[in-house]
């Protein structure tokens, strides 16, 4: 009864997720179209079968890997086994990062928009490769004592340099990679291993130190997805994506729904597997409970199938509908306001941007409010898709809107208190939820492909990577309000 009551939670809680998400949509089919939405009934059975997925998924990361990597985590930083904690972090980014559900859902259509020259396995791989590298030097920043700064501004010096020399075909998909590596399944572990260190080790703060990991492994996936698109359109197959022939179309669903499952199996067995090896042969320590982290596996999985065909059903038709719809309109201020409401409405309710906002309240001592911090980040990922859409429309570069955007937030880092730098990017990096980045990525993919002269492919990504930097914007700004208020509080009067 206790895991029925906690899966009933997750599901209220999942559901309560989507809620603002179909508001906007109900307010702008309603009230603008003055039309029901096509397929109502499927659109509906596709987001209740996401909210199943999540609840599933959450509650069985609960119950499996969220207790043993923290455990695994804390027991290195307690040790001071730096030989250990260092491969345990490149192993748990990389096969976290290859099961991040909006990860596969952005390389899918990747992979198809591109008729399959992107390959959809190759590019997370590349993702969660560049995840494990990064979190490695995450970890020595936090034991050396490095200042995070210097690094994501001499990294983010670096994607723009690659920027110049990479296919325009690869350029938004690559800054949309980088967004979509930290969600549901790396933000919590990433965030408990460098709080973690950062209050083991005398002369570190929580606040500087331990913040900031989430930032790396945002910023060095689009180094390497844009090397990836630079061998891909000069050395590639062009490849094709086959057409499913009479044999393949005529598959039972069943057939159909256990090979989606077995494949699934696969993306999540590269995180078994680390969790295992550390635990069992690293620190020759038992598990504490196998059957309940071995149900919690069970439960990931199928939370994760169900997540993918409840997008398939829901959101994916939903997002190029709403596209279609607003495209007909011919009415670019009504496009500008659904991207404006629909980042608002997702941001406020993203659970990783939750409880990365209380503990950042936690272990404050500048007075941040957790309510404050949700609040800024909203607006800010709501100005970020608004900027997205708005090139889309008008056209333009990416990279020029890209450059233009990173050179205000290193304006904003040279003035802000450094003491919110790392938090700031890590904002940046958890605002784009498992709801969110099919949505967002299939408004861009369907503007794109109705307005005559734009690519899919070109134009389609990058909203996720707006949807990443202006939160970065927005929070910067916020410290420093903060600041000037508190000098202006202390000044005699």
């Amino acid at each position: 009864m206790e895991h029925l009551s906690h899966f009933a939670r997750e599901f209220l809680k999942a559901l309560r997720n989507l809620l603002p998400i179909a508001a906007v949509v109900a307010l702008f089919q309603l009230v603008v179209f003055r039309q029901m939405p096509e397929d109502p009934l499927q659109l509906v059975a596709g987001l209740l079968i996401v909210g199943v997925g999540i609840a599933l998924f959450l509650q069985g990361l609960d119950l499996s890997v969220f207790p043993v990597g923290k455990n695994l985590a804390n027991q290195f930083t307690r040790r001071g086994a730096l030989a250990l904690l260092l491969p345990f972090g490149f192993a748990i980014g990389f096969a976290a990062s290859v099961a991040e559900p909006a990860l596969i859902a952005v390389a899918g259509q990747a992979e198809l928009i591109s008729e399959g020259r992107i390959s959809s396995l190759i590019l997370r791989l590349v993702v969660a490769v560049s995840v494990g590298l990064v979190l490695v030097l995450g970890i020595l920043r936090v034991l050396r004592g490095w200042p995070v700064h210097r690094l994501l501004i001499g990294g983010y010096a670096l994607v723009l340099a690659v920027t110049f020399v990479a296919p325009p075909q690869i350029v938004g998909l690559a800054y949309d990679s980088g967004g979509v590596t930290t969600n549901v399944v790396t933000v919590p572990l990433i965030a408990a291993i460098g709080i973690g260190l950062a209050n083991s080790i005398r002369g570190r703060s929580a606040l500087t130190d331990g913040f900031g990991l989430v930032a790396l492994c945002v910023m060095v996936p689009m180094v390497g997805v844009q090397f990836y698109g630079i061998w891909v359109y000069a050395f590639g197959d062009p490849g094709a994506v086959p057409e499913p022939g009479p044999a393949e179309q005529t598959i039972p669903w069943v057939v159909e729904h256990l090979l989606g499952l077995a494949q699934m199996i696969r993306d999540v067995a590269p995180m078994v597997v680390v969790v295992l090896f550390f635990q069992y042969v690293a620190l020759r320590h038992r598990l504490a409970h196998p059957v309940r982290v071995g149900v919690g596996f069970v439960m990931v999985l199928v939370g994760l199938y169900a997540f993918v065909v409840g997008l398939k059903m829901g959101l994916f038709p939903l997002g190029t509908q709403m596209a279609e719809q607003l495209i007909e309109r011919g009415a670019p201020m009504l496009i500008l306001l659904f991207a404006l409401l629909i980042g608002f409405a997702t941001t406020m309710a993203e659970p990783a941007l939750v409880a990365i906002a209380d503990q950042a309240q936690d272990v404050s001592p500048a007075g941040i409010s957790a309510t404050a911090i949700r609040l800024v980040v909203a607006l800010g990922v709501a100005i970020g898709i608004t900027v997205g859409v708005y090139r889309i429309l008008a056209g333009g570069p990416l990279h020029y809107f890209i450059m233009a955007s990173y050179a205000l937030v290193i304006l904003l880092v040279a003035l802000a208190p450094k003491y919110i730098v790392a938090l700031a990017f890590d904002l940046g990096g958890v605002t784009t939820s498992e709801v969110t980045v099919p949505l967002v990525t299939a408004l861009g993919i369907g503007l794109a492909g109705a307005i005559e002269g734009r690519s899919a492919l070109i134009d389609g990504f990058g909203l996720i990577a707006f949807a990443s930097i202006f939160p970065i914007v927005s929070v910067l700004v916020y410290a420093m309000v903060l600041e000037a208020v508190s000098r202006r509080r202390k000044e005699p009067s």
